[in-house]
C-alpha cells in the first residue's frame, strides 16, 4: 500500500544561517512537494497494477527528475531566487532580478542544485567552481519483500555550502567519457558539516 512521507521538521539543523534569505519553511516545503507527488503517481500506479515510479526509471533518470523538481519547488517558496531560464546555465537558482531576464550562462549569485543516492554526498559535477551548492541525498528502498511494503522514497540528509573550485578533484575518464569533479577529500568533510536537514528516524 503505497504511504505518503511526511518531511521531519524536528530534523532540520536548527543552527544553520541560510542564505539569500532562505529558510527552513522552503526546504520543508519543497521536499513535502517531492513525497506528495510520488505518492500521487505511485498510488495511480498501484491501482493499475504498476510498479513504483521509482522502480521503472533508470537512476540518472530519477536523480535529474527530483533535482528538476526540487530546484523548481524551492523557487517557487523562496522568497529572493528564481529558476535560472538559461538552458543548463549554472547556478539552477539565482537571485531575482540579478541577471537579465533571469537568465545567465555562468552566474555567481546563486545556489547550485545536486541529488544523490550516495549517503556521503558526493555528487560528480561538469566541473569544480567557486559556488553555493546544495545536495540533497535521497535512499529508495528496493529489497523490502513484498514490494508492496517498500518505504516511500525519502531524503536522508540535504547540505548546503559554500565550495572553492580548489577543493574539487577531478575524475578520470576513458577517451570516451565526459571528464567531471567531485569534492575532495578535505572538501567533503567541511561540506558535509553544513547540514540543513537530517530526519530523526
Amino acid at each position: 500500500m503505497v504511504v505518503r512521507e511526511m518531511v521531519d521538521l524536528a530534523g532540520f539543523n536548527p543552527a544553520f544561517n541560510y542564505p539569500y534569505s532562505l529558510r527552513l519553511e522552503d526546504f520543508a516545503g519543497a521536499m513535502q512537494d517531492i513525497y506528495d507527488f510520488f505518492y500521487d503517481v505511485n498510488r495511480l500506479f498501484e491501482q493499475r497494477s504498476l510498479p513504483r515510479l521509482e522502480e521503472t526509471l533508470r537512476p540518472a533518470l530519477m536523480s535529474g527528475l527530483i533535482s528538476d523538481m526540487l530546484t523548481a519547488s524551492v523557487a517557487k517558496h523562496s522568497r529572493g531566487l528564481v529558476q535560472n531560464r538559461y538552458h543548463n546555465g549554472h547556478p539552477d537558482l539565482i537571485v531575482g532580478g540579478v541577471y537579465a531576464n533571469d537568465s545567465v550562462k555562468s552566474g555567481q549569485q546563486g545556489i547550485e542544485i545536486k541529488t544523490t543516492r550516495r549517503k556521503g554526498a558526493a555528487v560528480d559535477t561538469h566541473g569544480g567552481r567557486d559556488q553555493n551548492m546544495c545536495v540533497f541525498v535521497y535512499e529508495i528502498d528496493s529489497t523490502t519483500q513484498p514490494a508492496i511494503n517498500r518505504r516511500a522514497t525519502r531524503f536522508t540528509a540535504v547540505y548546503l555550502s559554500e565550495v572553492l573550485a580548489a577543493d574539487f578533484r577531478r575524475n578520470p575518464r576513458g577517451e570516451l567519457g565526459t571528464p567531471t569533479s567531485t569534492l575532495g577529500r578535505e572538501g567533503i568533510a567541511r561540506f558535509r558539516q553544513m547540514w540543513v536537514y537530517r530526519p530523526t528516524s
